[in-house]
């Protein structure tokens, strides 16, 4: 193999581990002595091929969002509306403050909870859109290497 071929070889490990023009996550050599010119010419064919094929497109940005920070306070606001709640039976019963002691107490309980289930249902709907978008890579990086095996090149 020539020193040009060498350098051309390690280039396209550069700019695959770089972050350079080449979009999938495959490794691909050439078997039909393909140049470095024709190999570039593919890819961008492959690219826009898998791209078709699987509506992603490794070239925008994917990320997915970060997940919201945990929300806090349920208990507290639970509290608040509890005590409301338990003064006002309290006050109907003949002590106001008793009422608002139990009530802020069976509120604050409940509030956390619902905070607590509202916390895991975000974080469920993160891990999901996040195995979403890697199962839409992996189609993707499989579809642009079949391209390129079809091509003549030898793929990993």
């Amino acid at each position: 193999m020539s020193k040009v071929w060498m350098m051309a070889v390690s280039l396209g490990l550069v700019l695959v581990f770089g972050g350079g023009p080449v979009w999938a996550e495959v490794i691909a050599y050439p078997k039909k002595g393909q140049t470095q010119e024709q190999f570039e010419k593919d890819q961008f064919d492959c690219h826009k091929w898998a791209k078709g094929q699987t509506g992603v497109d490794p070239t925008q940005s994917q990320q997915a969002a970060a997940p919201p920070p945990p929300q806090k306070g349920g208990a507290v606001k639970g509290a608040a509306r509890g005590a409301a709640v338990g003064a006002i039976g309290g006050a109907i019963a003949g002590d106001a403050g008793k009422g608002a002691a139990v009530g802020a107490a069976v509120g604050g309980t409940g509030g956390a909870m619902r905070q607590g289930s509202a916390n895991r249902q975000a974080a469920q709907a993160q891990q999901q859109a996040q195995a979403q978008q890697q199962a839409a890579q992996s189609q993707y990086d499989k579809a642009y290497a079949v391209c390129l095996e079809g091509k003549g090149y030898a793929v990993k």
